[in-house]
């Protein structure tokens, strides 16, 4: 994949966090916490955006389809 540069306006305060912690070796350098920073916002996103969806499962209806694919397979496992 490759990579992009853009040109971002950000607070002069978050940029002294991100010296800092460049500073102390947290990241190799300021893209590299942006990078991080934003990759972990979209996973975040996305994964509110997945529990959304769940949410609107009926969980009535989703029990029965799971009862009734189990009680086909119980049949066909071996005794233990």
């Amino acid at each position: 994949m490759g990579a992009t540069k853009i040109a971002i306006t950000i607070d002069s305060t978050l940029v002294d966090e991100l010296d800092r912690l460049v500073v102390e070796k947290k990241f190799p350098s300021r893209s590299r916490a942006i990078q991080t920073a934003v990759a972990e916002k979209l996973m975040k996103i996305h994964g509110t955006r997945l529990a959304a969806e769940c949410s609107k499962l009926d969980p009535e209806f989703e029990q029965s389809m799971a009862d009734e694919g189990l009680s086909e397979e119980l049949e066909s496992w071996p005794e233990y």
